[in-house]
């Protein structure tokens, strides 16, 4: 069975985070990790390269599959802020009614801009994913 590739590293979020070139995704990152920090009581790490996560989770899938993940976290992709919402969208129906200009797959939500969304429902949507895993 093949190995997870994203795992996480010592390298430094806050190194990781200053680097990005645009200053207003710069903000919305600093702005999401505080967010997730609070919610889940974990510090930031960087999963791979290019996430950052916060806690973690172990699964095991009915194939026998299994691994270690994060909660939550969220990466700066160059079209996207993406957040990961390990329980997906489909119990949430109302809070993505709620949340504001988005798109989502199966349990990322991409944004261009953290003032495009919500905040108070970005909140209530991370911490009903968190409490589901917990």
């Amino acid at each position: 069975m093949a190995e997870l590739k994203t795992k996480p590293t010592a390298e430094s979020v806050q190194d990781f985070l200053n680097e990005i070139p645009d200053p207003e995704r710069r903000q919305d990152c600093f702005a999401v990790a505080k967010i997730m920090e609070e919610i889940t009581g974990e510090k930031p790490k960087m999963w791979g390269p290019s996430i950052v996560g916060f806690g973690t989770y172990h699964y095991k899938y009915a194939s026998g599959r299994e691994g270690d993940w994060m909660v939550t976290g969220f990466s700066p992709r160059k079209k996207d802020l993406t957040l990961y919402i390990m329980m997906g969208f489909d119990k949430h129906e109302e809070l993505m009614k709620q949340l504001g200009k988005h798109s989502v797959g199966k349990s990322c939500l991409y944004i261009k801009r953290l003032s495009d969304i919500h905040i108070p429902t970005l909140k209530k949507l991370i911490k009903a994913s968190v409490k589901q895993l917990t």
